[in-house]
């Protein structure tokens, strides 16, 4: 009897870790697998977030065969709760995009003319139409120009039309969340979109003397610079607010196309080169510009001056030429490293385009979205879509939701190539200058661990999305959104998700 009462201490220990054995598994498939991290409650104390206002999901993909990798969850906090994911909600249409569409899809523009070619004069109109290439831009237009002169073209006779029936009427419509119309991020989808409607322009002080060099792109035929500004011995700090800009006709009655971009305020001489960004032109007037200016700089040559408007390709009008651009995949590397809403919105629509033809429609495009979430066995309720690149106060999904969709990628044909479009921590994208701390704790090992991370930020929203590979090589899906008026201090609870992440955030008897 003694005997046993001095190994009932034994006993019951073994008790207790056959119980609470048996009772993990049954936590984890409950969904609420481990508590939040301390620093990352911490972190939320300090920023006055409160945890109601946080969704965090982290699930570890286990490696197998090409499709047939397995999850399990790591953390579960309010996951199932629909918020605004701002713009990670352009993972899921990346990978729509490129599931359906294919990795080598390639938009096309087609040139058409109801004219004819005599000794190298094109003497007839040219009719472009466009089916939303996101990114045709100078360099790719370059290319359009070669090909239209190989086919024996030197001069112009004629005016432009765009033809932009590709898109129904209401998708190009200018409605911004925020009123920043001239901002380029807020710019509308266009089936003719060129060099993102944007003007750029580049200002520094000149390297041969004390004066202010202002140059721009894209090349556009009738735009000149009127520099008045001052240089100032100032930091480069808040450069932006010491700047005013107009942009206005020229007040000639012969030449009402000359556009005249005048630069006035100071111009600190601390800075050592910056890009002002704007969109002032409407769409005629900016691919017109564009288009002539890229056929001059060929080396072709006009008539006259053409005049761009409006109009769809006639019957009668025969094709010349049909333009491919750059192909899907490096155009989704843009849309999720760089965050570009106009290239996303344009893949909802070109999604709708393909699948339920023309005019396309952001309601068609939700509608092929939905039906390859149910094929892929996904079904997303509370998702809502409303024009596919977060840029909406309306959009929502689950952090749940948004995790088995990267779980469901990772088992995808296309899986390798929409990991590898996703910003990398402390290198690239809107990820650059993130973790860059943690990470030099890693410096030493052969295989790093890293973050590929979709961000996303809108007044009152934070969120991240993808994959971390921990120090010891497992791979996580995370996602995190905030939905808070103090959700623009979240960046520190964020990265500190990530960075318990990259640690091999759970211990190993959790992990396992």
């Amino acid at each position: 009897m003694r005997s046993l009462v001095k190994r009932l201490p034994i006993l019951l220990s073994i008790i207790f870790w056959i119980g609470t054995s048996l009772l993990a598994p049954m936590v984890r498939a409950e969904g609420t697998p481990l508590a939040l991290p301390p620093a990352v409650t911490g972190s939320l104390e300090r920023n006055q977030i409160p945890k109601n206002a946080v969704s965090i999901s982290v699930m570890e993909i286990e490696p197998g065969r090409p499709g047939k990798h397995l999850a399990k969850n790591i953390l579960d906090w309010r996951a199932s709760e629909a918020m605004n994911p701002a713009s990670t909600m352009k993972l899921l249409t990346t990978l729509a995009g490129l599931d359906i569409l294919g990795p080598q899809y390639r938009w096309r523009t087609n040139i058409y003319t109801d004219g004819v070619i005599r000794q190298g004069t094109l003497k007839g109109n040219l009719y472009l139409q466009g089916t939303g290439d996101p990114k045709l831009i100078p360099e790719e237009l370059a290319k359009l120009m070669k090909a239209l002169q190989g086919l024996g073209i030197q001069k112009i006779d004629g005016n432009l039309f765009f033809d932009r029936s590709a898109y129904a009427p209401s998708v190009m419509e200018h409605n911004t969340i925020d009123g920043e119309s001239l901002r380029a991020y807020n710019v509308p989808p266009d089936p003719l979109l060129y060099a993102f409607r944007t003007l750029s322009f580049q200002i520094g002080k000149s390297r041969t003397a004390d004066f202010i060099d202002i140059s721009y792109t894209p090349a556009l035929s009738q735009l000149k610079i009127n520099n008045q500004m001052q240089l100032v011995d100032r930091s480069c700090d808040n450069w932006k607010s010491n700047i005013r800009f107009n942009l206005d006709p020229e007040g000639n009655p012969n030449n009402e196309q000359l556009l005249i971009a005048q630069f006035s305020g100071a111009f600190p001489s601390a800075c050592k080169g910056v890009n002002y960004n704007v969109v002032v032109l409407d769409a005629n007037t900016f691919l017109t510009q564009g288009f002539t200016a890229a056929w001059e700089l060929a080396g072709g040559t006009w008539t006259q001056t053409p005049v761009g408007k409006n109009g769809v390709v006639p019957l009668a009008a025969r094709l010349l030429l049909q333009f491919e651009g750059i192909n899907l995949a490096d155009d989704v590397q843009d849309i999720n490293k760089y965050s570009n809403n106009v290239m996303a919105r344009q893949l909802l629509l070109t999604l709708a385009l393909e699948k339920m033809g023309k005019p396309a429609t952001t309601a068609n495009g939700e509608l092929v979205i939905q039906s390859w979430l149910k094929q892929n066995g996904l079904e997303f309720s509370g998702l809502v879509i409303e024009n596919g690149s977060g840029l909406s106060r309306n959009e929502a999904i689950s952090a749940g939701q948004m995790n088995q969709l990267l779980f469901t990628a990772r088992n995808l044909p296309v899986g390798d190539v929409f990991y590898n479009s996703l910003p990398i921590a402390g290198t690239d994208g809107t990820m650059r200058n993130r973790l860059m701390t943690q990470l030099r704790k890693f410096l030493h090992l052969k295989k790093k661990p890293e973050a590929r991370i979709k961000t996303g930020s809108l007044a009152d929203v934070r969120a991240i999305s993808g994959y971390v590979l921990s120090k010891s090589g497992k791979l996580y899906a995370v996602t995190s959104f905030i939905n808070h008026p103090n959700a623009w201090k979240g960046l520190e609870a964020h990265d500190q998700l990530l960075a318990w992440l990259l640690e091999d955030g759970p211990e190993p008897k959790h992990a396992r």
